[in-house]
């Protein structure tokens, strides 16, 4: 079992963050987060997460116009915006990523199915994203208040991508935290059979 420590920075005292300070992410941390998160499970390691780590003014930018009032300070101060995508095509790349079987076939055949693994799968590799940040010292905001239209013709017109939704990514200023909301209880959320 890990420690208490890291069960601490991944999901006890671990916060949305919604101020950052000004320190920068580097290139060398982004692809340390992919090289973890990347590991985390998907079904038939189909892996249907895309990733646009938007870091330039420019980038945030074309990322303006999508995002909801509520978002737009936040987004636009963050070091880093992750767009978290979702390949619709996944499947053509899983000769490689699941070579023991023909399991391209399973989706090529059944367009709900493929749909319903990418949207899955896509946003557990988002849950992965946020994680690995935290456990290589960087804080999270994730959000889903913006128009997926806009910012699929900004970032992925002519692809087979489609975004999920928005993570920031940084050090966060504990000062735009809210305080902890309350959980559900286990005997309101699970049931043992």
């Amino acid at each position: 079992m890990i420690d208490q420590a890291a069960i601490d920075a991944l999901f006890l005292t671990a916060r949305t963050h919604n101020k950052w300070k000004p320190e920068p992410v580097s290139e060398a941390e982004l692809r340390q987060l992919y090289d973890i998160l990347k590991m985390g499970p998907t079904s038939a390691n189909c892996s249907p997460a895309r990733f646009v780590f938007v870091t330039t003014p420019e980038g945030k930018e074309r990322l303006r116009p999508a995002l909801s009032s509520g978002n737009l300070e936040k987004t636009m101060s963050a070091p880093v915006t992750v767009i978290i995508g979702i390949d619709t095509m996944f499947y053509e790349k899983l000769p490689t990523l699941f070579p023991h079987a023909d399991a391209r076939s399973w989706f090529t055949s059944s367009p709900a199915l493929a749909e319903e693994t990418a949207f899955r799968n896509g946003t557990l590799q988002g849950a992965y994203l946020m994680l690995a940040a935290r456990a290589v010292g960087l804080d999270v905001g994730a959000m889903s208040g913006f128009e997926k239209a806009k910012v699929d013709e900004a970032f992925f017109a002519g692809t087979t991508v489609k975004s999920n939704f928005l993570c920031n990514l940084g050090h966060g200023d504990p000062s735009g935290v809210f305080g902890k909301l309350p959980r559900l209880p286990f005997e309101e959320a699970c049931s043992i059979a």
